[in-house]
């Protein structure tokens, strides 16, 4: 039982790390100081914006347009820390 605790506690972390990584990246992206044409950076971002968007694609759609300013990702990251709280607080204990 703790390993599975362990190991949902890990991807969540993991998960967090990529949202944050996506999120450089596309403001890296945004204000050109690395380029897509660059064929790992195409890759690195497409993987991210894989793996992210369909959490952050439903949160886009509730949250306000702030004027391009995309806060979903901060958003989804509280989501994942109030989510491995819970997880931390209420799984049994052997």
């Amino acid at each position: 039982m703790i390993a599975l605790y362990m190991l949902i506690d890990t991807v969540l972390g993991i998960f967090v790390w990529l949202l944050i990584a996506q999120a450089v990246l596309s403001w890296l992206i945004a204000f050109n100081v690395i380029n897509t044409n660059n064929r790992a950076i195409y890759v690195i971002g497409d993987f991210l914006y894989r793996i992210t968007e369909p959490l952050l694609r439903p949160i886009r759609g509730i949250l306000p347009n702030f004027g391009g300013i995309d806060l979903s990702p901060m958003v989804l990251i509280l989501l994942v820390f109030f989510v491995r709280n819970l997880l931390a607080e209420y799984w049994p204990r052997f």
